[in-house]
């Protein structure tokens, strides 16, 4: 993963507080893609991530990947980070390999991306959902955006904040390699990771520039609050930003 360089970011840290959350009721699952305009299997699961960015319970988000770039397209919105945060995971569930596409559930369950059914079922199931069980309100505010956690139901949880600059549609027409002449529309596309701040399990109050969504050609954002175990772990927490 990676973050912004911090003599931009406004962080204020204060116990307690709330306002109203700008971004409706709270999501229970945070859907991760790992895709590439490169890879003939992906477009099924574009598509899925497409019906799920239409759920207000999902915050379904597009990382597309570098790693099939060598095979006649380079990947016009591939990032190394979203590489690096696949194989981060990877690395935690102690997985030989990566492939697209891949879905990641809460940081914490991969499937097939293109099975539709197997991802479903991962989010709606009580029997292998995970939860999001911290709650997170952001709202914009002038030139800031700002951002409230909740407690932790677990007393000493600790996470880190990231804010992802997120474009809601892109549509990319793919001339060469496997995907050759279809015309590809990526909904929810990540176009960077910025570290917000560290969270220590308790109430908490953060604020950030608004000048952070022109990362790219993002038009708005989602949070991400998430464990570290070695590397990316479970998503305790998120929240949408306005249009998503």
């Amino acid at each position: 993963m990676t973050c912004a360089a911090s003599h931009w970011l406004l962080l204020v840290l204060l116990l307690g507080g709330s306002f109203p959350a700008a971004a409706g009721d709270a999501p229970r699952a945070v859907v991760e893609l790992f895709t590439s305009q490169g890879c003939s299997a992906c477009p099924p699961a574009d598509r899925i991530i497409g019906d799920l960015s239409r759920d207000p319970s999902v915050i379904a988000l597009s990382l597309p990947v570098t790693y099939w770039d060598y095979l006649g397209w380079k990947d016009t919105l591939a990032r190394a980070a979203f590489t690096e945060r696949q194989r981060a995971y990877a690395g935690v569930r102690g997985d030989r390999q990566v492939y697209t596409p891949q879905a990641v559930i809460n940081g914490a369950l991969a499937v097939v991306g293109s099975d539709r059914n197997a991802l479903e079922h991962t989010i709606r199931d009580p029997g292998t959902a995970v939860s999001l069980p911290v709650p997170i309100r952001s709202e914009l505010e002038g030139d800031r955006i700002r951002i409230d956690i909740g407690a932790a139901p677990d007393a000493g949880r600790k996470a880190e904040l990231w804010l992802l600059p997120v474009a809601r549609a892109r549509e990319v027409a793919i001339a060469r390699g496997e995907n050759r002449g279809k015309t590809v529309t990526y909904r929810n596309v990540v176009r960077g990771m910025h570290h917000v701040g560290s969270w220590s399990g308790a109430p908490a109050h953060y604020e950030v520039p608004r000048t952070i969504l022109q990362s790219g050609d993002a038009d708005t954002y989602v949070l991400v609050l998430q464990a570290e175990y070695g590397g990316p772990g479970r998503i305790l927490g998120a929240a949408k930003g306005p249009g998503l």
